[in-house]
């Protein structure tokens, strides 16, 4: 294949195409389900879903066997499914390539001229939400394929699938995977588009992914809000117990999760991963973040922060309900207090049982007999990608060469893709591909995100070199 060609060919179409279609995505508000119960009447999933498909449709009139579908199960959102024929190679064989078109909800704390709905290119950047947590998925991925026929490049059959559920937990998701189970086939090789990247410099590849445990919970201690000058010293601080419940999980001192039950054995293997991709980030570790004032990080060794990102139980409170504003808030002793929490599990780890074993954790012996509940979502269990294949450690090696100038690196992600889990148990022998965009100051789901476009193409450069060395391996 002729590299140069292949990088003409993806820069032009991200260029000429790509970057306008998503900066018309960026402009719809297609909040994920768990975000916006009432998406289908609002009617913003399936613009986005149009868009989408309008595009691939354009893409694939002319490739002799392709189907595009939009997949509808009663009561669910959809899926985009993509299906192009082998051209020679493995004619057995697919390749599944997956993303998803939902995103998260607004957030606060948009720079001036920027907001989650608002499209802005600036330099290399395009700001706005989705862009790339998840929306260039699609666009890359078929990109990827059509760059590949435009030198008539042998490939495996591919199927592009791309779900409209995955900022909700990707709940609808197992549904279409059985319900579509004999048109996708059993791929050998899974590429995943919705990762994140260490810097911009090079590829960088997922190697784990931590699972999840959320919840509210919520504790209740009066009826109404009485006058704490009268009530303070009889009747027990719902927010004490908040705190107090909340250090039977968590050292307040340190960040360490203190349950045994929900830590497991790292295997060195990423333990040595981590030093190495340590090495090479340096301080953008810990620096791409926006610490306020003197705050620093916790801990000074590199190699601890990305082991505590990626393989330790980490708590994080998102939300909290039955507190006013300070300027609203009068001397009450308050009634109920809730905290939304979100749990971050070791990749290994089963969600299912750790969520189980959080709620029994935190609902037991109440401290004096408050009522306590802890409304648990459905865990999610984790991640770990199988030791790749030598021809596939051999072909991103060259690709990343090829694509970013420099040998790849490989690493875990703090975050959860619900999918890979899922489709880890259902193709056991399959080869895994799991990278992405979402590198320093990107800010998924945050303010200001934004898709580092250089990357973008160069992450498609890379997906097109490994469909053309798949096929001939």
């Amino acid at each position: 294949m002729d590299v140069a060609k292949l990088t003409r060919f993806v820069d032009r179409c991200w260029a000429e195409e790509v970057v306008p279609r998503l900066v018309e995505y960026i402009r719809i508000p297609n909040k994920s389900p768990a975000f916006d119960p009432d998406w289908a009447a609002h009617g913003h999933m399936e613009a986005a879903v149009t868009l989408f498909a309008g595009w691939a449709r354009e893409k694939i009139a002319e490739v002799p066997g392709a189907q595009l579908d939009i997949v509808r199960l009663p009561g669910r959102t959809p899926v985009i499914l993509i299906d192009l024929p082998a051209t020679g190679g493995r004619k057995g064989d697919c390749v599944l390539l997956y993303g998803h078109l939902d995103k998260q909800p607004e957030m606060t704390g948009w720079s001036a001229g920027k907001g989650p709905w608002v499209p802005v290119i600036e330099g290399d950047k395009l700001y706005g939400r989705g862009g790339a947590d998840d929306g260039y998925a699609l666009f890359g991925a078929l990109t990827a394929i059509l760059a590949l026929r435009e030198q008539a490049v042998p490939h495996a059959r591919a199927v592009v699938l791309i779900e409209a559920c995955e900022e909700s937990g990707s709940t609808d998701l197992p549904h279409y995977v059985e319900h579509l189970a004999g048109r996708i086939g059993s791929p050998s090789l899974v590429i995943c588009l919705d990762s994140g990247c260490g810097d911009y410099e090079r590829l960088w590849l997922t190697t784990s992914l931590r699972g999840m445990c959320g919840g509210t919970l919520t504790i209740r201690v009066l009826e109404e809000g009485v006058h704490s000058g009268d009530a303070s010293g009889i009747v027990p601080s719902s927010f004490r117990i908040l705190r107090r419940l909340l250090s039977r999980l968590e050292d307040e001192a340190t960040g360490a999760i203190l349950p045994s039950e929900l830590h497991v054995q790292v295997p060195p293997e990423r333990i040595a991963q981590a030093r190495t991709a340590a090495a090479a980030l340096g301080p953008a570790v810990h620096s791409k973040f926006p610490f306020a004032g003197a705050t620093t990080p916790m801990t000074d060794d590199l190699v601890e922060l990305v082991l505590n990102r990626t393989w330790r139980p980490q708590l994080a409170v998102t939300g909290i309900d039955g507190l006013p504003v300070p300027q609203n808030a009068g001397n009450v002793l308050l009634p109920e207090v809730s905290a939304k929490l979100s749990l971050r599990l070791p990749p290994t780890l089963d969600g299912e049982r750790a969520t189980a074993f959080v709620q029994q954790l935190l609902e037991r012996d109440p401290p004096y007999g408050a009522e306590i509940r802890f409304h648990a979502r459905e865990g999610a269990t984790g991640w770990n990608a199988p030791a790749l294949a030598p021809w596939l450690e051999r072909s991103l090696a060259r690709a990343s060469e090829a694509a970013f100038a420099a040998p790849p690196a490989y690493m875990g992600e703090g975050g959860s893709i619900p999918f890979m889990a899922m489709l880890g148990e259902k193709f056991p022998q399959a080869q895994f591909v799991v990278t992405g965009v979402l590198g320093p100051h990107s800010n998924a789901h945050g303010p200001n995100e934004f898709l580092h476009i250089p990357t973008g193409r160069r992450v498609t450069t890379v997906i097109a070199l490994v469909l053309a060395d798949h096929a001939r391996a």
